[in-house]
């Protein structure tokens, strides 16, 4: 699949997926907000990659850091559903 809508189309193992969710997340200047996972949440014995997503809110000037996830979602087998990998972020913000 491809990484963001509009590139190329590449073959992408656990390692990828992870190692590009992380760009992603780097490029959109998420990562106060976003962390990304390789999970299984009881799909282990299922083909990967499997991925999970936790969303944090952002903070005000002066709040301490909570680390309380807003949103949180595991995808198992399912990224290959996706039309592009940047989708598992664009579907939680």
């Amino acid at each position: 699949m491809p990484v963001e809508r509009g590139e190329r189309r590449r073959r992408l193992d656990a390692t990828a997926v992870f190692t590009h969710l992380e760009a992603v997340v780097a490029r959109r200047g998420l990562r106060e907000h976003v962390e990304i996972r390789e999970a299984c949440a009881g799909g282990c014995r299922l083909n990967g990659p499997n991925v999970s997503v936790t969303i944090y809110p952002p903070r005000r000037p002066g709040e301490r850091e909570d680390h309380v996830a807003v949103g949180w979602k595991t995808y198992v087998t399912s990224l290959r559903s996706l039309d592009c990998l940047a989708r598992v972020i664009d579907d939680h913000l």
